[in-house]
């Protein structure tokens, strides 16, 4: 680094967050690969595949809306599902704004784009020790674009070579390992923890409604409890 860019705190904050999202890679590249090869196996043309991962940047969202799409079911069904599975990211999104209200309207909605779900617990976790909106946007961004492109690089990895990977590897448990690796950080608070327990219950109770409709009832459920928790939390002296 230059003397420079080390003197710039900017690139600085930037640094350190492409340093402080390195360890949660491993796990992110697992569940990105894994997500590759399902969609590849599950018989969607390869080029749909590819266009999703690309588009779509969610996992968790893809793999809701993959055996609609395999299935041909209606397009709103589809989109719907897709949304509520990502309906956290408003939440998410909120939660950000407060920091980056004041920047102009298309960097924050390059910064919208680029939210996932380790990065933003690990700039919550970092928020207070950085200084302008200016600096905790560069962590925001050096978080992100070395999660997106570990993320799209695993996911095309996975896309290509699902041909050459047998079936019963059981690709589906170590594809859930990596999702628990990725998810166990963000249950540290009560609230999370709730939320997550009622939309747990609810979609086991409700995994037989048609279109995952159940899904979507779990997680709006879910996170209506995580909300009014998290309020009443704040509102306590």
């Amino acid at each position: 680094m230059s003397g420079a860019a080390a003197a710039d705190p900017r690139a600085r904050a930037f640094a350190a967050g492409a340093r402080d999202i390195l360890p949660t890679m491993p796990a992110n590249a697992a569940w990105a690969l894994v997500t590759g090869i399902a969609m590849a196996q599950s018989g969607l043309p390869l080029g749909q595949g590819v266009g999703l991962s690309l588009i779509a940047y969610a996992g968790s969202a893809q793999l809701a809306a993959l055996p609609l799409l395999v299935a041909g079911a209606p397009v709103w069904i589809t989109v719907l599902t897709a949304l509520m599975v990502n309906l956290r990211f408003v939440i998410y999104s909120a939660a950000l704004s407060r920091t980056f209200k004041v920047l102009p309207l298309g960097q924050r909605l390059g910064l919208g784009y680029f939210i996932g779900d380790i990065s933003f617990v690990l700039y919550l976790r970092a928020e207070e020790r950085l200084g302008s909106p200016a600096e905790r946007a560069r962590y925001f961004m050096g978080l992100s674009l070395v999660l997106f492109f570990v993320w799209h690089l695993a996911s095309l990895v996975g896309l290509f070579a699902a041909a050459s990977i047998p079936r019963e590897w059981g690709l589906d448990f170590a594809g859930l390992l990596a999702l628990v690796a990725l998810l166990a950080p963000m249950l540290a608070s009560r609230p999370a923890l709730a939320g997550s327990a009622v939309a747990a219950v609810l979609a086991t109770l409700a995994r037989h409604w048609p279109f995952r409709l159940g899904l979507v009832v779990a997680i709006l459920a879910g996170i209506a409890v995580a909300v009014a928790l998290d309020g009443r939390r704040r509102s306590e002296p």
